[in-house]
């Protein structure tokens, strides 16, 4: 389920309880996912714990970007000739 943060303040309760039971609910900001409702309840075994921690890795992963490269990132600040301009 996507909500935006403004329509979430007021089924605040809802919401976590829907969490807790294990619907996955992301809260958006300007159409974007920003956050995500997760139960605290982390799993007690190790097998468990390992899928959980390879999804919250494979989670963020997917979230970074790369960026240009920051080596020549500052070239249009100097001339041809090397001197800024």
């Amino acid at each position: 389920m996507h909500i935006s943060i403004p329509d979430a303040a007021g089924q605040l309760i809802d919401l976590v309880r829907r969490s807790e039971a294990g619907e996955e609910i992301i809260l958006t900001r300007e159409g974007h996912a920003a956050v995500r409702l997760v139960p605290v309840n982390m799993p007690t075994d190790r097998a468990s714990r390992r899928v959980w921690l390879e999804e919250v890795r494979l989670a963020a992963t997917a979230k970074t970007t790369t960026g240009p490269e920051a080596a020549r990132s500052q070239d249009f600040l100097y001339g041809n000739e090397g001197m800024p301009g």
